[in-house]
């Protein structure tokens, strides 16, 4: 029988996959973007396993609105990405910092 224990030890392999694709790989950015993805994907498994564990629908509701903001976090970035893309012929990191100031 699959128990709270396996759905947390799969949302903290997500999510531990998801912050070393931050940190280690900092030039590309849409693989910066999928990472973050990860982690929400993480909380989300975990608010849905607690409840579900705890008989409460409360979790299940927030993971809902996280996976709105999920949703338009990723369509945002990713129309920023093309809109720079588009100006500077690159998306690399290195470059987007030029864009302060």
């Amino acid at each position: 029988m699959i128990g709270l224990s396996h759905y947390l030890t799969v949302a903290a392999i997500l999510f531990t996959l998801g912050v070393l694709g931050i940190f280690i790989n900092r030039k590309n950015v849409i693989v910066i973007l999928m990472s973050v993805e990860l982690i929400l994907l993480a909380v989300n498994i975990n608010f849905v396993a607690f409840s579900t564990h705890l008989n409460d629908i409360t979790g299940q509701v927030f993971a809902l609105f996280v996976l709105t903001v999920a949703a338009a976090e990723a369509a945002i970035g990713l129309a920023i990405l093309v809109v720079f893309f588009r100006n500077r012929g690159s998306i690399a990191v290195e470059d987007v910092s030029m864009m302060k100031g």
